[in-house]
């Protein structure tokens, strides 16, 4: 699961990458050092994306994109097909 600290810990790479927290959510570090928090989900038998914001003093802290998963999460019957 991640925190805060190992949020701030991420560096840019070359390229894109994805770091896994749970129930479908994660963060994708850019190149250009910004951090985004996404949520993959399926509903009707396809997988959607749905953004929730950007971490830093700016955008969105660790506790507000877990407090927006929840928000965010399809109904009750829906909510089992949350993609891993």
């Amino acid at each position: 699961m991640l925190t805060d600290a190992a949020i701030k810990a991420l560096k840019p790479k070359d390229k894109l990458y994805k770091i896994v927290d749970r129930d479908g959510m994660y963060v994708v570090v850019q190149p250009s050092g910004s951090i985004v928090f996404r949520l993959d989900y399926r509903l009707n038998g396809r997988r959607e994306t749905l953004t929730l914001g950007r971490y830093g003093p700016a955008g969105l802290s660790l506790a507000r994109a877990r407090e927006k998963l929840i928000d965010a999460c399809p109904s009750s019957e829906h909510s089992a097909q949350l993609a891993a």
